[in-house]
Protein backbone atom coordinates (compact mmCIF):
# COMPACT_ATOMS: atom_id res chain seq x y z
CA UNK A 1 0.00 0.00 0.00
CA UNK A 2 1.52 3.33 -1.33
CA UNK A 3 2.07 5.85 1.93
CA UNK A 4 -0.53 8.65 0.55
CA UNK A 5 -3.14 5.57 1.26
CA UNK A 6 -1.92 5.04 4.66
CA UNK A 7 -1.64 8.97 5.01
CA UNK A 8 -5.06 9.02 4.05
CA UNK A 9 -6.63 6.07 6.17
CA UNK A 10 -4.86 7.82 9.23
CA UNK A 11 -6.64 11.09 8.22
CA UNK A 12 -9.62 9.17 8.90
CA UNK A 13 -9.06 7.83 11.99
CA UNK A 14 -8.08 11.00 13.45
CA UNK A 15 -11.00 12.48 12.06
CA UNK A 16 -13.51 9.29 13.83
CA UNK A 17 -11.50 10.42 17.00
CA UNK A 18 -11.24 13.94 17.41
CA UNK A 19 -14.27 15.10 15.09
CA UNK A 20 -16.75 11.94 16.25
CA UNK A 21 -15.56 11.48 19.42
CA UNK A 22 -15.63 7.44 18.86
CA UNK A 23 -14.36 5.28 21.61
CA UNK A 24 -11.16 3.13 20.69
CA UNK A 25 -13.21 0.30 20.45
CA UNK A 26 -15.10 1.38 17.69
CA UNK A 27 -12.01 3.07 15.99
CA UNK A 28 -10.71 -0.96 16.70
CA UNK A 29 -13.52 -1.98 14.82
CA UNK A 30 -13.20 0.41 11.87
CA UNK A 31 -9.35 -0.46 11.87
CA UNK A 32 -9.99 -4.40 11.73
CA UNK A 33 -12.69 -3.69 8.88
CA UNK A 34 -10.56 -1.62 6.49
CA UNK A 35 -7.24 -3.75 7.08
CA UNK A 36 -9.19 -6.61 6.12
CA UNK A 37 -10.16 -4.93 2.93
CA UNK A 38 -6.82 -4.09 2.29
CA UNK A 39 -5.35 -7.56 3.14
CA UNK A 40 -8.04 -8.70 -0.12
CA UNK A 41 -6.88 -5.80 -2.23
CA UNK A 42 -2.93 -6.83 -1.68
CA UNK A 43 -4.47 -10.63 -2.96
CA UNK A 44 -7.46 -10.09 -5.17
CA UNK A 45 -7.17 -6.74 -7.44
CA UNK A 46 -4.70 -4.60 -9.07
CA UNK A 47 -6.31 -1.33 -6.75
CA UNK A 48 -5.51 0.26 -3.77
CA UNK A 49 -7.57 1.48 -1.03
CA UNK A 50 -7.91 5.02 -2.79
CA UNK A 51 -8.46 3.00 -5.90
CA UNK A 52 -10.77 0.59 -5.03
CA UNK A 53 -13.74 0.25 -7.17
CA UNK A 54 -17.52 -1.07 -6.33
CA UNK A 55 -16.55 -4.46 -7.67
CA UNK A 56 -13.88 -4.79 -5.36
CA UNK A 57 -15.87 -4.02 -2.37
CA UNK A 58 -18.74 -6.56 -3.98
CA UNK A 59 -16.05 -8.92 -4.08
CA UNK A 60 -15.11 -8.39 -0.65
CA UNK A 61 -18.09 -9.12 0.59
CA UNK A 62 -18.81 -11.86 -1.37
CA UNK A 63 -15.50 -13.86 -0.01
CA UNK A 64 -16.66 -12.90 3.76
CA UNK A 65 -19.44 -14.79 2.89
CA UNK A 66 -17.81 -17.49 1.19
CA UNK A 67 -15.71 -17.25 4.91
CA UNK A 68 -19.07 -17.95 6.84
CA UNK A 69 -18.58 -14.24 7.88
CA UNK A 70 -22.41 -13.54 9.65
CA UNK A 71 -24.70 -10.97 7.88
CA UNK A 72 -24.51 -8.41 10.87
CA UNK A 73 -20.65 -8.80 10.39
CA UNK A 74 -20.22 -8.27 6.80
CA UNK A 75 -22.85 -4.98 7.23
CA UNK A 76 -20.39 -3.90 9.73
CA UNK A 77 -17.67 -3.86 7.29
CA UNK A 78 -19.61 -2.19 4.74
CA UNK A 79 -20.72 0.66 7.09
CA UNK A 80 -16.81 1.15 8.08
CA UNK A 81 -16.14 1.24 4.41
CA UNK A 82 -18.68 3.76 3.44
CA UNK A 83 -17.37 5.77 6.02
CA UNK A 84 -14.20 5.94 4.41
CA UNK A 85 -14.73 6.24 1.38
CA UNK A 86 -17.48 9.03 2.24
CA UNK A 87 -14.49 11.08 4.35
CA UNK A 88 -12.84 10.44 1.05
CA UNK A 89 -15.55 12.38 -0.75
CA UNK A 90 -15.41 15.55 1.61
CA UNK A 91 -11.45 15.56 1.58
CA UNK A 92 -11.41 15.69 -2.09
CA UNK A 93 -9.31 12.42 -1.97
CA UNK A 94 -11.40 11.14 -4.48
CA UNK A 95 -14.85 12.17 -6.55
CA UNK A 96 -17.54 9.78 -5.49
CA UNK A 97 -17.70 6.68 -3.14
CA UNK A 98 -17.37 2.82 -4.55
CA UNK A 99 -19.17 1.82 -1.15
CA UNK A 100 -22.35 4.28 -1.75
CA UNK A 101 -24.44 2.04 -3.60
CA UNK A 102 -24.39 -1.43 -2.69
CA UNK A 103 -27.32 -2.42 -0.49
CA UNK A 104 -26.18 -4.21 3.19
CA UNK A 105 -26.17 -7.79 3.65
CA UNK A 106 -29.67 -9.05 5.03
CA UNK A 107 -29.18 -9.33 8.66
CA UNK A 108 -32.79 -10.10 9.57
CA UNK A 109 -34.50 -7.86 12.36
CA UNK A 110 -33.60 -9.09 15.97
CA UNK A 111 -36.10 -7.54 18.12
CA UNK A 112 -34.79 -6.79 21.42
CA UNK A 113 -36.01 -9.22 24.43
CA UNK A 114 -37.42 -7.06 27.37
CA UNK A 115 -38.86 -8.18 30.63
CA UNK A 116 -42.49 -7.08 31.46
CA UNK A 117 -44.05 -5.26 34.51
CA UNK A 118 -44.55 -8.06 36.98
CA UNK A 119 -41.27 -9.61 36.30
CA UNK A 120 -39.03 -6.23 36.56
CA UNK A 121 -41.42 -5.95 40.00
CA UNK A 122 -40.41 -9.49 41.13
CA UNK A 123 -36.80 -9.24 39.99
CA UNK A 124 -36.61 -5.68 42.31
CA UNK A 125 -38.45 -8.10 45.08
CA UNK A 126 -35.25 -10.23 45.14
CA UNK A 127 -32.41 -8.30 46.73
CA UNK A 128 -32.37 -9.01 50.58
CA UNK A 129 -32.75 -5.40 51.73
CA UNK A 130 -31.41 -6.32 55.39
CA UNK A 131 -28.53 -6.22 54.10
CA UNK A 132 -25.99 -3.31 52.59
CA UNK A 133 -25.39 -5.40 49.12
CA UNK A 134 -28.83 -5.37 48.67
CA UNK A 135 -29.86 -2.07 49.08
CA UNK A 136 -27.27 -1.50 46.65
CA UNK A 137 -28.28 -4.28 44.14
CA UNK A 138 -31.68 -3.15 44.52
CA UNK A 139 -30.68 0.67 44.00
CA UNK A 140 -28.84 -0.43 40.77
CA UNK A 141 -31.91 -2.33 39.47
CA UNK A 142 -34.43 0.55 39.83
CA UNK A 143 -31.53 3.14 38.50
CA UNK A 144 -30.84 0.93 35.01
CA UNK A 145 -34.58 0.11 34.74
CA UNK A 146 -35.49 4.16 35.10
CA UNK A 147 -32.99 5.61 32.75
CA UNK A 148 -32.01 3.23 30.83
CA UNK A 149 -28.28 3.62 30.27
CA UNK A 150 -25.72 1.15 29.68
CA UNK A 151 -23.96 -0.92 32.04
CA UNK A 152 -20.56 0.36 31.80
CA UNK A 153 -22.29 4.15 31.62
CA UNK A 154 -23.60 2.85 35.58
CA UNK A 155 -20.42 1.34 36.70
CA UNK A 156 -18.43 4.60 35.64
CA UNK A 157 -21.19 7.11 37.12
CA UNK A 158 -19.58 9.44 39.78
CA UNK A 159 -21.37 10.08 42.85
CA UNK A 160 -21.24 14.10 42.09
CA UNK A 161 -23.31 13.10 38.74
CA UNK A 162 -26.07 12.09 40.51
CA UNK A 163 -28.96 14.76 41.24
CA UNK A 164 -32.06 14.04 43.57
CA UNK A 165 -33.12 17.12 43.24
CA UNK A 166 -34.95 17.38 40.52
CA UNK A 167 -34.05 13.91 39.53
CA UNK A 168 -31.47 13.15 36.66
CA UNK A 169 -28.10 11.57 36.01
CA UNK A 170 -25.37 12.56 34.29
CA UNK A 171 -23.96 10.27 32.05
CA UNK A 172 -21.13 9.96 30.00
CA UNK A 173 -21.95 7.22 27.00
CA UNK A 174 -19.93 6.15 23.81
CA UNK A 175 -17.84 8.16 22.30
CA UNK A 176 -17.71 10.44 25.59
CA UNK A 177 -20.52 12.17 24.87
CA UNK A 178 -22.57 13.89 27.36
CA UNK A 179 -26.14 13.58 28.11
CA UNK A 180 -28.61 14.34 31.05
CA UNK A 181 -30.87 11.47 32.13
CA UNK A 182 -34.09 12.14 34.04
CA UNK A 183 -35.09 9.37 36.66
CA UNK A 184 -38.00 8.84 38.24
CA UNK A 185 -39.08 8.69 42.15
CA UNK A 186 -38.44 5.06 42.49
CA UNK A 187 -34.79 5.17 41.53
CA UNK A 188 -34.30 8.40 43.51
CA UNK A 189 -35.84 6.44 46.45
CA UNK A 190 -33.79 3.43 45.97
CA UNK A 191 -30.75 5.56 45.35
CA UNK A 192 -31.27 7.62 48.52
CA UNK A 193 -31.29 4.58 50.92
CA UNK A 194 -28.59 3.15 49.41
CA UNK A 195 -26.56 6.62 49.81
CA UNK A 196 -27.76 6.66 53.69
CA UNK A 197 -27.86 3.14 55.12
CA UNK A 198 -25.41 1.10 52.78
CA UNK A 199 -23.05 3.00 51.00
CA UNK A 200 -20.72 3.84 54.29
CA UNK A 201 -20.66 0.41 55.11
CA UNK A 202 -19.57 -1.00 52.08
CA UNK A 203 -16.73 1.52 51.93
CA UNK A 204 -15.55 0.74 55.42
CA UNK A 205 -13.81 4.03 56.06
CA UNK A 206 -12.45 4.05 52.85
CA UNK A 207 -13.41 7.08 49.74
CA UNK A 208 -14.53 6.83 46.19
CA UNK A 209 -15.85 9.29 43.88
CA UNK A 210 -17.74 6.00 41.83
CA UNK A 211 -21.63 6.23 43.40
CA UNK A 212 -21.44 2.17 43.45
CA UNK A 213 -19.04 0.33 45.07
CA UNK A 214 -18.56 -2.82 46.43
CA UNK A 215 -16.80 -4.53 49.57
CA UNK A 216 -14.15 -2.50 50.83
CA UNK A 217 -14.94 0.27 48.60
CA UNK A 218 -14.06 -0.87 45.02
CA UNK A 219 -15.30 -0.57 41.92
CA UNK A 220 -18.41 -2.53 41.17
CA UNK A 221 -17.61 -4.29 37.58
CA UNK A 222 -19.73 -5.02 34.63
CA UNK A 223 -19.47 -9.16 35.34
CA UNK A 224 -20.17 -8.70 38.78
CA UNK A 225 -23.50 -6.47 38.65
CA UNK A 226 -24.18 -9.13 35.34
CA UNK A 227 -23.71 -12.18 38.08
CA UNK A 228 -26.22 -10.98 40.32
CA UNK A 229 -28.38 -10.06 37.85
CA UNK A 230 -28.24 -13.97 37.47
CA UNK A 231 -28.88 -14.70 40.45
CA UNK A 232 -31.80 -12.59 41.34
CA UNK A 233 -33.48 -13.81 38.34
CA UNK A 234 -33.33 -17.20 39.04
CA UNK A 235 -34.64 -16.50 42.32
CA UNK A 236 -37.54 -14.76 41.15
CA UNK A 237 -38.48 -17.44 38.15
CA UNK A 238 -37.73 -15.48 35.31
CA UNK A 239 -36.41 -17.75 32.53
CA UNK A 240 -35.51 -15.11 30.24
CA UNK A 241 -32.11 -14.34 29.52
CA UNK A 242 -31.82 -11.46 32.43
CA UNK A 243 -28.97 -8.90 32.11
CA UNK A 244 -27.82 -5.64 32.19
CA UNK A 245 -29.15 -4.59 28.84
CA UNK A 246 -32.17 -6.46 29.11
CA UNK A 247 -33.03 -3.50 31.65
CA UNK A 248 -32.12 -1.04 29.10
CA UNK A 249 -34.47 -2.89 26.22
CA UNK A 250 -37.48 -2.65 29.00
CA UNK A 251 -37.23 1.06 29.81
CA UNK A 252 -37.27 1.66 25.94
CA UNK A 253 -40.50 -0.72 25.49
CA UNK A 254 -42.22 0.58 28.09
CA UNK A 255 -41.68 4.02 27.39
CA UNK A 256 -43.08 4.00 23.64
CA UNK A 257 -45.40 1.48 25.07
CA UNK A 258 -46.76 4.51 27.47
CA UNK A 259 -47.17 6.80 24.84
CA UNK A 260 -43.16 8.28 24.76
CA UNK A 261 -42.02 9.57 21.53
CA UNK A 262 -39.24 8.23 19.72
CA UNK A 263 -36.84 10.72 19.63
CA UNK A 264 -37.18 11.12 23.00
CA UNK A 265 -36.47 8.20 23.69
CA UNK A 266 -33.36 8.40 21.87
CA UNK A 267 -31.80 11.25 23.93
CA UNK A 268 -32.57 9.51 26.73
CA UNK A 269 -30.55 6.38 25.18
CA UNK A 270 -27.70 7.97 24.13
CA UNK A 271 -28.39 7.03 20.63
CA UNK A 272 -26.35 9.00 17.85
CA UNK A 273 -28.68 7.48 15.17
CA UNK A 274 -32.99 7.37 15.79
CA UNK A 275 -32.82 4.49 13.17
CA UNK A 276 -31.20 2.52 15.90
CA UNK A 277 -34.11 3.34 18.11
CA UNK A 278 -36.35 2.51 15.93
CA UNK A 279 -36.04 -1.17 16.68
CA UNK A 280 -38.20 -0.56 19.92
CA UNK A 281 -41.13 0.74 17.81
CA UNK A 282 -42.42 -3.21 17.10
CA UNK A 283 -43.66 -3.60 20.79
CA UNK A 284 -45.95 -0.83 20.22
CA UNK A 285 -47.92 -2.77 17.56
CA UNK A 286 -50.43 -4.34 20.45
CA UNK A 287 -50.31 -1.47 22.37
CA UNK A 288 -51.78 0.05 19.03
CA UNK A 289 -53.77 -2.12 18.06
CA UNK A 290 -55.72 -1.28 21.61
CA UNK A 291 -56.23 2.12 20.84
CA UNK A 292 -57.49 1.72 17.58
CA UNK A 293 -59.90 -1.01 18.59
CA UNK A 294 -60.73 1.17 21.45
CA UNK A 295 -61.22 4.56 19.72
CA UNK A 296 -61.56 3.97 15.76
CA UNK A 297 -65.42 4.61 14.56
CA UNK A 298 -65.39 1.36 12.17
CA UNK A 299 -62.83 -0.79 14.80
Amino acid sequence: MKNSDNDSIEQFYQYLMIEKGLSPETLSAYSSDIMQFVDFLKTNSKSNIISATREDISNHLVFLAEKEISPSSRARHLVSLRGLYNFFVSEEIINSSPAAKIDLPKCGLKLPNFLSLEEIKSLLDSPDKTKPTGIRDNAIIELLYASGIRVSELTGLQKENFFLNPGYIKVFGKGSRERAVPVGSYAIEAVSEYLEHSRSRLLKNKTSSYLFVGQGGKPLTRQAIWKQLKIYAKKAGIKKNVSPHILRHSFATHLLEGGGDLRSVQLMLGHADLATTQIYTHVSKSQLKKIHDKFHPRK
